[in-house]
């Protein structure tokens, strides 16, 4: 992993057996049907929701080729590219950032392979933010439930979040009911991702994210649940957030 920096007097966002998990499956990051296919099968909920809006804010029509088209977005904790790929397709200037190093070369590898441009680094959310980084959007999906220190890791997004900009938070309630599913279910029973994946204590409850984003300046804009429909074989917005839930929020002009 490369030099994080001093940040707050030394207090980082990082927590380094959290990478060295998801490094270790780095290869598997584009395989639909691989470790990651929980991931895939829930990216065009997450894509929509991000696509709509984005285009609502910044006066986008979503069914353009390119609609993001001059918008400047960071996916922090980017993985393999499962997002930034969709963004730079739609138009949009993208810096995919991750802490583990292996991660970046497979998103180098798969957006150099598909013809897609995308700016991946290997580095941190307060390492981007001290340089003075500044972006319309911010994606911060799937993220916090694994770093250190929730309070700064999204002090330092919001920091990087242009004025009238936005950044879109998803995540997993603490809850008995995401035990079950999210954790027992989907790693122990189901085996859709490794175990030890997500641990309960580090789930995040709805209330402690947005106090940590009004804490950092921005103003809650829009919530929703997400859950799986097994009939349908497909995830999809919904009124309940004891599970996944995704969170928009902004940055005053």
């Amino acid at each position: 992993m490369p030099d994080q920096g001093p940040s707050k007097a030394g207090r980082s966002t990082i927590d380094a057996a959290e990478v060295e998990r998801f490094a270790a499956l780095a290869a598997e990051w584009w395989n639909p049907n691989g470790k990651f296919r929980p991931l895939h099968k829930f990216n065009p909920v997450r894509l929509a929701y991000i696509r709509d809006q984005v285009a609502a804010r910044f006066g986008r029509d979503p069914r353009e080729a390119r609609p993001f088209e001059g918008l400047r977005i960071l996916d922090i904790g980017c993985g393999g590219g499962l997002l930034c790929e969709p963004m730079a397709r739609l138009g949009a200037e993208v810096v995919g950032a991750d802490a583990a190093a292996t991660n970046i070369e497979v998103a180098k590898l798969h957006a150099a392979e598909s013809g897609v441009n995308v700016d991946y680094r290997a580095t941190t959310a307060e390492a981007l933010a001290d340089a003075g980084e500044k972006f319309d959007v911010v994606l911060n999906m799937e993220v916090v439930e694994h770093v250190a220190d929730i309070d700064l890791f999204i002090g330092k997004c919001a920091e990087m979040v242009k004025p009238g900009g936005i950044m879109f938070v998803a995540t997993i309630n603490r809850t008995l009911k995401a035990l079950g599913l999210a954790i027992i279910g989907a790693e122990y029973v189901l085996r859709w991702l490794p175990r030890g994946t997500h641990q309960f204590g580090k789930l995040v409850r709805p209330e402690e994210l947005e106090k940590a984003l009004t804490g950092a300046g921005l103003t809650v804009a829009d919530r929703t649940g997400v859950v799986y429909n097994l009939l349908a074989d497909r995830w999809q917005r919904s009124r309940d957030m004891d599970v996944n839930y995704m969170v928009l929020a902004e940055k005053a002009e």
